[in-house]
């Protein structure tokens, strides 16, 4: 006879098992049909990843039981064995928490949904409660982040570039590396970063998981999962501004920020209140881009390709830029490649490192966007009728090609440059640029009738306060606890009685 009973048939993989524990059979338990003349029952609980649907996962468990202590014994010591060779599983984590963001919810989030599971699989963790801004940035510089498998935020996408900047800035600074230098080659940050999302905004979480759920981050946070990000610095003569992982807007996206940095009162009503106050305004901005393509990217914006789990576009651009920059050189390398210059008048301005995508725009402001091919996309809106911005706008919640209207650019690149046509620094390169090597202008200039003022440059939900910018897109800076967006997610649902592998 067998020495274990299952009650359901399932599989699951190693990596996808949390916790394996010795479990108490109560007395319902111990009187189950053939078990009921046995005198005493040895048990065992596998704690467990189990998929639902839209990306969400959950924490499952099964018991096992027998007669034989000695048997119960071993299969336990097995799993657990099987369990400490999972190398990227984390053991020790530093917990930032952000307990004003978006509801205040973040501390009830972080103890009741988060903390119990970091528990159940033996994670020790070091908890942090920010009190003002810049308290984990700040920190970061100081503790001994060395000690640590990864770093942990429990907020929004603002709390997440906090703890970005905090732990980039931190290598760059035991490396050596001087941040305001635009060409400086920057370390790459092997500390995880895990995002439990309790903000206003989850973007970045929703980009790079599929949902924002604070259970479902955890148990990414768990399993060790790692996906690498690019990341983008931002300049302004040769003075550091901020890294971008997500979006870089000026124009639409920027006064939408600005208004709604007046609003904080409304909490996240703000965001529709001031995109709706924006549209109406229909504010135009002129000035030039110059940038690089990425020539070393394996994809473009409207091929149609959805970054996923294991992207092969990522790792061929990847290899593909490590081959480069062996070859030439960094300094070299764009010294030696052309670069394109446009000149207009813009209703938005944006640059993407990912998709953007969240509940309201589930393909995003570039659905083709990658997570880790060293590259980001230029969307250029030019000056169109409210109406046709409209349609553009509601292109980001349906199916269509949003990048099919003639007033609508897209370009793959490595870096580029922004100077407004009434900014104060009239003499900055990209304009140096655009009078020694290039005439490439839009079909609109140098007609006048403009807008008198700038706009902002929303940095990842932050504002700039320069409109003249230099960006450089670097390949796989840092990494996320995070696989990127998994395949087929609903059908794995649909066979949901997914488990442990039958053990005997």
């Amino acid at each position: 006879t067998r020495s274990c009973v299952l009650t359901e048939n399932c599989f699951v993989p190693i990596s996808e098992i949390i916790a394996v524990e010795e479990t108490e059979l109560n007395k319902k338990q111990r009187n189950i049909g053939r078990w009921q003349k046995m005198a005493k029952l040895h048990a065992f609980t596998v704690y467990y990843v189990k998929k639902a649907r839209n990306h969400r996962w959950r924490c499952s468990d099964v018991t096992f039981w027998c007669v034989d202590e000695h048997l119960c014994n071993q299969w336990m010591q097995a799993l657990k064995e099987l369990l400490e060779m999972q190398k990227s599983r984390p053991k020790q984590l530093l917990v930032y928490i952000n307990p004003y963001g978006g509801k205040r919810q973040g501390k009830r989030i972080y103890e009741q949904k988060v903390a119990p599971l970091f528990s159940l699989a033996s994670i020790s963790t070091d908890v942090v409660i920010t009190e003002h801004a810049n308290h984990a940035k700040d920190n970061l510089f100081e503790v001994n982040i060395y000690k640590y498998d990864g770093v942990v935020c429990v907020g929004g996408d603002g709390m997440f570039s906090e703890v970005m900047h905090g732990l980039i800035g931190r290598l760059q600074k035991d490396s050596g590396i001087d941040q305001n230098n635009p060409k400086a080659s920057l370390v790459q940050c092997n500390i995880r970063i895990g995002i439990i999302p309790a903000g206003s905004t989850d973007c970045i979480c929703y980009s790079t998981v599929g949902i924002s759920d604070p259970v479902t981050s955890a148990l990414h946070i768990i399993v060790g999962d790692c996906q690498p990000l690019d990341v983008s610095s931002v300049h302004h003569n040769n003075t550091f501004l901020k890294y971008s992982v997500s979006l870089l807007g000026y124009g639409f996206y920027g006064d939408i920020l600005k208004d709604s940095e007046k609003k904080r009162w409304m909490g996240p009503m703000r965001y529709d209140y001031s995109g709706f106050k924006t549209f109406l305004s229909h504010h135009y901005y002129e000035g030039t881009i110059a940038y690089q393509p990425a020539k070393h990217t394996h994809g473009s914006p409207r091929d149609k390709e959805s970054c996923r789990t294991g992207c092969y576009i990522c790792k061929k651009s990847e290899k593909q830029l490590a081959e480069q920059s062996k070859e030439h050189g960094l300094k070299h390398e764009e010294g030696e490649e052309e670069w394109k210059v446009i000149k207009g008048k813009f209703l938005a301005i944006n640059a993407v490192n990912m998709s953007c995508a969240c509940p309201r725009s589930p393909k995003g402001l570039s659905p083709a966007a990658h997570l880790a091919d060293g590259s980001a996309d230029l969307i250029l809106v030019r000056k169109c009728s409210r109406f046709d911005f409209l349609r553009y706008l509601v292109r980001h919640t349906n199916q269509d090609d949003q990048f099919d209207f003639p007033f609508v650019d897209v370009y793959r690149v490595k870096c580029f440059q922004f100077t407004s046509k009434l900014s104060e620094d009239n003499e900055s390169n990209v304009m140096d640029i655009g009078k020694k090597r290039f005439g490439q202008f839009c079909r609109d200039h140098p007609a006048c009738c403009c807008n008198i003022v700038n706009s902002t440059w929303n940095c990842d939900g932050e504002t700039l306060d320069s409109s003249a910018i230099e960006v450089r897109v670097h390949c796989q800076l840092m990494k996320l606890f995070a696989r990127g967006i998994e395949e087929n997610c609903k059908d794995e649902a649909a066979h949901s009685q997914s488990s442990i592998e039958q053990l005997l």
